[in-house]
This record gives structure tokens, C-alpha cells and sequence, in this order.
């Protein structure tokens, strides 16, 4: 459970933000995703090495610049 204490004064909104803050790096939508459907792991390794090349790509052509 997130608990995100709200002080005393403090806006509304500012609050929600620190509480989407928090949730997004429980990962748990990222989790709830990739459980909907099986993925094999071939698959799975495959993406994140097509991932890992294009993240080296960028950093390559930034370096150029």
C-alpha cells in the first residue's frame, strides 16, 4: 500500500503528484502489462537486445555531433 502523507497547507494536487510519483516506480502497471500475455524468453531477450542497439546508435550519433 502507497501512503503518502499529506501536510498540513499543503495543495491537493501537489500531493497526487508525489502519490503518481511513488506508484509509477512500484512498476506494478508495467507488471500487470507484461503478465496479460505470455512472452517466450527467446523473445523477450531478442527485444532487448534490438532495444540495447538502438539506445547505442543514439548515444553514437549524439557523440558526432
Amino acid at each position: 500500500m502507497i501512503i503518502v502523507p499529506v501536510k498540513e497547507g499543503e495543495n491537493i494536487d501537489r500531493a497526487l503528484k508525489r502519490f503518481k510519483r511513488k506508484f509509477e516506480k512500484t512498476g506494478v502497471v508495467k507488471e500487470l502489462r507484461n503478465r496479460q500475455a505470455f512472452e517466450k524468453p527467446s523473445i523477450t531477450k531478442r527485444q532487448q537486445k534490438l532495444h540495447a542497439i538502438y539506445v547505442q546508435e543514439l548515444q553514437r550519433t549524439q557523440e558526432n555531433l
